[in-house]
């Protein structure tokens, strides 16, 4: 079986209605207040909105926003409080509202205050190309620069344990290059059989690379370059070797394909709605029925 999709996950968010409580870290952003307002009405979430209330209350306004179901917290600084919110259970995940990325990481990376699980924290972003009826996983498009063997895995394991939380009961990972050939001038090539090495594996996941985009996604570039796996055109989920190469790609699929997409952190104490300043609202939402699936 494979991902659900974003109906999918809107439709059972929609029928549970479980209000999970939602920090945000800057809640002086209108296209996360108008998401919020949105998944508030359709019962999705409880937001605290932690930043200058003055600002977020001015914002809603101009937004035709209603606070009657939102919770401020007046901070100064919004990360601190949002994730001391998390430590205190009176969030059961964290969003990314307005503020700048190295804030919000420092917040959540320090090492007495912060979510850190022991574990490396990755951006993972479910993709679906509906033309194709094809959803897929992509990770670490966000975070992590240059991962080690270890930090490789643990993205790995943490975007198989997402998998497998839509409803994708072996997940089919595929470790990318730029070829699917093994050489000593991409070092990158190497890089599955050293995740196999250390990886924690069960037989319901299927690891298969190096291997190109074009295998990854589709079964008729298996068929003429002769290749065959089970991963090979059915990809569930692409981890690839460094954040350039994740980031290039989830970005040209973004802006240039017919495509829904939403993201999140995984690997921290609770799952965090993490996207770019540049998303809309309704790639908000479908970011907060993915973050929200799983907890």
């Amino acid at each position: 079986m494979g991902l659900q999709t974003f109906d999918q996950l809107f439709a059972r968010a929609d029928a549970n209605r479980r209000e999970c409580p939602v920090v945000v870290a800057g809640g002086n952003d209108p296209t996360v207040l108008n998401a919020l307002a949105e998944t508030t009405r359709r019962g999705w979430t409880l937001p605290i909105l932690c930043g200058p209330a003055a600002e977020i209350e001015s914002v809603a306004a101009a937004e035709n926003v209603p606070l009657d179901h939102f919770q401020i917290i007046d901070s100064d600084q919004p990360a601190v409080a949002a994730v001391e919110c998390i430590r205190r259970d009176q969030a059961v995940a964290l969003m990314k509202g307005r503020i700048a990325t190295p804030d919000l990481m420092r917040a959540v990376l320090n090492s007495k205050s912060g979510l850190k699980t022991g574990r490396t924290i990755c951006q993972i972003v479910m993709m679906e190309i509906p033309k194709d009826h094809r959803q897929f996983l992509l990770a670490d498009t966000g975070i992590t620069i240059e991962p080690t063997i270890q930090q490789a895995t643990e993205i790995v394991e943490s975007t198989a344990q997402v998998a497998k939380s839509l409803g994708c009961t072996s997940p089919r990972i595929a470790i990318m290059a730029a070829s699917e050939k093994v050489t000593n001038a991409m070092p990158e090539t190497h890089l599955t059989d050293q995740i196999a090495a250390t990886i924690v594996t069960s037989s319901d996941i299927h690891v298969q690379g190096p291997l190109s985009f074009d295998l990854a996604y589709s079964t008729t570039a298996g068929e003429r370059k002769g290749l065959d796996g089970e991963v090979i055109g059915s990809a569930d989920a692409m981890v690839f070797p460094n954040l350039l190469s994740a980031n290039l790609t989830v970005k040209a699929i973004m802006y240039t394909a017919d495509c829904r997409f939403g993201g999140m952190l995984a690997g921290a104490a609770c799952p965090i709605v993490f996207m770019s300043r540049a998303d809309n609202v309704q790639t908000r939402i479908r970011s907060l029925a993915l973050a929200l699936h799983p907890t």
